[in-house]
């Protein structure tokens, strides 16, 4: 069995929470960007793929590099 993990990502119910929650939000992911439905799609996608036959027991994390722990020493640099 296999996931994905979200990060942050942009759908409607973030969208309400307003401009300045985003921009914070969009501050602590290293691309810059929040995720899309489409990002977490994709990666769903790739799973359900003859490309990930032989791949069992993973999660892949689509968050932008939020979670790595150099982001924060790379984000402190810019």
């Amino acid at each position: 069995m296999n996931a994905v993990l979200p990060g942050n990502i942009l759908t409607e119910g973030v969208e309400a929470l307003g401009p300045e929650y985003i921009a914070r939000m969009t501050s602590a992911i290293p691309q810059r960007r929040l995720g899309s439905v489409e990002d977490v799609a994709y990666a769903a996608l790739f799973l359900a793929s003859d490309e990930a036959a032989f791949i069992s027991g993973q999660t892949i994390v689509v968050d932008g590099g939020q979670v790595l722990p150099e982001s924060h020493m790379a984000l402190e640099d810019l």
